[in-house]
């Protein structure tokens, strides 16, 4: 059985405008490539917003690039979380790098699907692995190596 994803984005910000569908591929093949199936929820959101959850949640100040929130007790069978990413923080992030706007929003949205499915870096090993799924998963795609 082929793996398949439902994605139900919510956008608060213009700078989203026209990428939905190049996120929702994202998530797609990342969905096919780990073999899960099911729903996540994606908030396309300005820094405002992802900074209000990122002091909500991690009691951090200020805005990050991506959140990834595991489902909480009792959610839908199949539901795999929610993933938040922060625009401007990415438009800002991707520029510094020399990047693409929508190609590091896509390896963001990765990122933040590996780590509901349980990858992680908190360890060298550990990231080396979700580093190298994240190539994987992006190479077909078209989009380059993130960490070149």
């Amino acid at each position: 059985m082929e793996a398949s994803l439902e994605v139900d984005i919510l956008a608060n910000s213009e700078l989203w405008r026209g990428q939905e569908d190049l996120l929702s591929k994202a998530l797609a093949v990342a969905a096919q490539k780990t073999s899960k199936s099911g729903s996540v929820s994606l908030l396309l959101g300005d820094d405002a917003s992802i900074a209000a959850l990122n002091k909500q949640f991690r009691n951090k100040v200020g805005p990050t690039n991506v959140l990834s929130f595991p489902p909480a007790q009792g959610a839908e069978p199949g539901f795999l979380g929610d993933i938040a990413l922060a625009a401007e923080t990415i438009v800002e992030q991707a520029q510094f790098q020399g990047k693409r706007f929508e190609h590091h929003a896509a390896h963001l949205v990765v990122h933040g699907f590996l780590h509901l499915i349980g990858y992680d870096h908190e360890q060298l090993a550990d990231a080396e692995v979700m580093e190298a799924r994240e190539r994987e998963i992006l190479a077909s795609l078209g989009i380059d190596d993130p960490y070149a």
